[in-house]
């Protein structure tokens, strides 16, 4: 499974929004990953491999779970939630 998001978080996925966001990709109970379209995925979970994309406000990426079924899609949806918001809770 996998969805393509727009980052609508005001400071991308830099220091305390990219904490946050693998946070919650830790506790969702399938494995994500977060990749930039066309780039090499990194776990979603992993506060280097998230920093290490760069990714700022207005940017696609793409989340992605070999897992399949309601888990999948429960996590998919929690990580893109994080991701549109406006700025982080």
């Amino acid at each position: 499974m996998e969805r393509v998001v727009v980052v609508g978080l005001r400071e991308g996925l830099h220091a305390r929004p990219a904490a946050l966001f693998v946070q919650e990709a830790g506790r969702q109970p399938v494995p994500v990953s977060i990749a930039r379209p066309g780039g090499v995925p990194a776990n979603a979970a992993s506060i280097l491999a998230v920093l290490t994309l760069d990714v700022a406000a207005g940017d696609e990426v793409v989340l992605t779970t070999a897992a399949d079924g309601p888990e999948a899609a429960t996590a998919l949806v929690a990580l893109e939630r994080y991701l549109v918001q406006a700025t982080p809770s």
